[in-house]
């Protein structure tokens, strides 16, 4: 028998509503969705693409050098596959439930041995709350597929957060972050 492949936004979808959660994994009957913009999407390949370039240097782009603990982890080639949800060898299995859950990190630290989740969030403007509350049980699944993939970890992981600024000449659009 198969596991039933799970990722940290089905079991937010679980969390939200068990009922929909039931009807996409049984009954192939998605919950409707609203239009999603691609720009999330474009700025998180953007972001990864910046921080590989740092990676390949050894070292922390300057707006969280000192603001986040260790190093980007260096295997490239590794954290490609990571970054694919469907190809990913990050995973956790519980058979008790005949199920898999499996996540694509955007970025992963190393600091003594252990492995921290980095994860890039975009936004419209400044946080106003603790965006943890939205992202906990991503942070954690990552956590969790690390560690039963035989990678030590801390027990938590990051949010990094980029919003807009202003826009310049050429459309350069200069940005701020905050961890």
């Amino acid at each position: 028998m198969n596991l039933a492949r799970l990722s940290p936004t089905a079991l937010n979808l679980f969390l939200d509503c068990p009922r929909c959660f039931w009807l996409e994994k049984n009954k192939k009957i998605k919950r409707p969705r609203g239009i999603f913009p691609s720009l999330p999407g474009g700025m998180d390949l953007v972001i990864k693409r910046y921080f590989d370039r740092y990676r390949i240097k050894d070292e922390m782009p300057p707006e969280v050098k000192g603001e986040l603990p260790g190093k980007l982890f260096s295997n490239l080639k590794l954290l490609e596959k990571w970054r694919t949800w469907l190809h990913t060898d990050l995973n956790h299995e519980d058979k008790g439930i005949n199920a898999t859950l499996s996540g694509a990190l955007d970025d992963c630290l190393i600091e003594d041995g252990f492995y921290i989740p980095l994860d890039y969030k975009t936004r419209g403007y400044e946080l106003r709350d603790d965006p943890t509350k939205y992202y906990q049980t991503q942070l954690d699944s990552y956590c969790l597929i690390l560690e039963s993939s035989g990678f030590k970890t801390k027990g938590f992981a990051y949010l990094l957060y980029y919003w807009p600024l202003e826009v310049f000449d050429n459309g350069i659009v200069n940005l701020k972050c905050t961890l």
